[in-house]
């Protein structure tokens, strides 16, 4: 497999390229955004580590031009900055998932590997039309309408509302849907997946007298009809 890091600290940089080497894995390390940017359009990758701040060209914009490129690759975010803002700021450019710094190499490892798994995975179980009530999602365009209005979602609020289709009628605490939709440990610390959530309100409830979003207090979200 082989792993882009683009990380402009020498010393994080080669701690991360002899560790993913040791592990299997084949990694190209690039020291700022711009060079980063060249080698993940120009090569194949199966996985993008960066850090956000880079030189010449930052790792949110780095993202979100690989990711109109290469919509399906893997990116992971490596960053000191940690709080719920410049969580959701990475996801909403793109990335699949969000490491902060200082981290253990086995983490990171776990992380690369459940997002690898995740991307190999293809749909097959129950077609590519996901419906409940009057919303419909189609898993092949990436469309998603209600009551067939158009609705645009990011990346993110597509894997989560998948998600809550898939598992409509029940209720899905913060700690699955961390796990499930963002591959990573529930951090009580920061609330990015309420404001995910919040998110998914305004566009798929916020216009329609019958609400499907619905939180349940101490326990978690429902999809339901109410």
């Amino acid at each position: 497999m082989k792993i882009l890091v683009v990380e402009d600290d020498q010393r994080v940089a080669e701690l991360i390229q002899r560790g993913l080497s040791e592990h299997g894995f084949s990694p190209t390390v690039a020291y700022d955004g711009l060079s980063g940017k060249k080698l993940a359009i120009n090569n194949e990758y199966d996985l993008i580590i960066t850090d956000i701040i880079l030189p010449k060209l930052d790792g949110l914009d780095l993202c979100k031009e690989v990711r109109q490129i290469k919509p399906n690759l893997p990116i992971i975010m490596l960053t000191a900055l940690g709080t719920t803002n410049d969580k959701v700021e990475g996801f909403d450019a793109g990335a699949d998932d969000y490491l902060t710094k200082p981290f253990e190499m086995r983490e990171l490892l776990v992380r690369i590997r459940a997002l690898l798994k995740r991307s190999n995975t293809t749909i097959n179980n129950i077609g590519f039309i996901l419906k409940y009530a009057d919303l419909e999602m189609n898993l092949q365009t990436k469309n998603v309408k209600r009551n067939e209005t158009e609705i645009n979602l990011t990346p993110k609020e597509f894997k989560l509302l998948e998600y809550m289709l898939r598992n409509s009628e029940r209720v899905l605490s913060r700690t699955e849907i961390a796990e499930k939709v963002w591959d990573t440990l529930f951090d009580t610390g920061t609330n990015f997946i309420d404001v995910y959530i919040n998110y998914l309100r305004k566009k798929i409830d916020k216009n329609f007298d019958k609400k499907l979003i619905h939180t349940r207090s101490g326990m978690g979200f429902i999809l339901k009809a109410e």
